[in-house]
């Protein structure tokens, strides 16, 4: 990024997985998170984010052949990288596809990927993707080693861990969070410099958004859980406005909110 130049606009992709969590909870249609992602669609959101599981814990495939079909905003399928997961990418074609770690028994997503450990697999594996358009996105730690090996294997996108950063804030451990958030910042000014476009996620919340916001690396946000939990209190497209308005306001003035 050119030294002095001010953030532009900070994407907002917002996560739908959890109003399938609730819909899977009873069984049948509702709720329908492809309504969800409309409404958010309608309320400011710049894209859809959808993890499509081995396991189909939330989102299903009809949930991302309705999405593909119905959703005028990026959808961006988040998947392990596997050979059914590939095969259904290229099926769908979303504009974006972003490879995460996945095991059976974590509850959610738990750290990065390990793309130094795995490269000649992910390269590989990234070939045809990006072969039929698809931006793919490396979700990673803010770790030199991980973003250095991501530039290598033609991933358009590294999407920063924040979750370390979001649990230590949240619980009152300033000094790690600021420890975390300095890394985040050296790892975002890195990637950029590599070449790959900065997103970041995992963990954020209205109280702890507006440091990751005002990074100015960072192009997007994506948030799930908690903007669809504080849909049951507000609404969802209030809760997304407030969202927004948060990452709006820490991205005008380039200031880390304080805690």
């Amino acid at each position: 990024m050119t030294a002095g130049k001010r953030p532009g606009h900070l994407r907002l992709g917002v996560n739908i997985d959890h109003v399938a969590t609730v819909r899977n909870a009873r069984g049948g249609d509702y709720p329908d998170p492809v309504r969800a992602a409309l409404l958010a669609e309608k309320a400011g959101a710049d894209g859809i984010t959808a993890h499509l599981r081995e396991d189909r814990r939330h989102i299903s495939d009809r949930d991302i052949d309705r999405l593909s079909r119905e959703l005028k905003l990026p959808l961006n399928l988040e998947m392990a990288a596997t050979e059914e997961m590939q095969a259904i990418a290229l099926t769908h074609r979303p504009h974006a596809v972003c490879l995460v770690p996945e095991r059976r028994e974590e509850r959610t997503t738990e750290g990065g990927l390990d793309v130094a450990g795995d490269e000649a697999r992910l390269a590989e594996f990234i070939a045809p993707l990006a072969a039929h358009g698809a931006r793919v996105s490396l979700f990673v730690a803010p770790d030199e080693e991980q973003i250095r090996a991501a530039a290598q294997t033609g991933a358009a996108v590294v999407e920063l861990h924040t979750g370390t950063y979001a649990d230590a804030h949240n619980e009152g451990r300033f000094d790690e969070s600021d420890a975390e958030l300095e890394r985040l910042r050296d790892a975002a000014r890195l990637a950029d410099s590599l070449g790959l476009e900065v997103h970041a996620g995992h963990g954020l919340t209205y109280d702890n958004v507006g440091p990751i916001a005002a990074i100015p690396e960072v192009v997007e946000l994506n948030i799930g859980h908690f903007l669809i939990g504080e849909a049951i209190f507000r609404g969802l497209a209030e809760a997304i406005a407030h969202m927004r308005a948060l990452m709006d306001a820490a991205r005008g003035d380039g200031a880390a909110a304080g805690r």
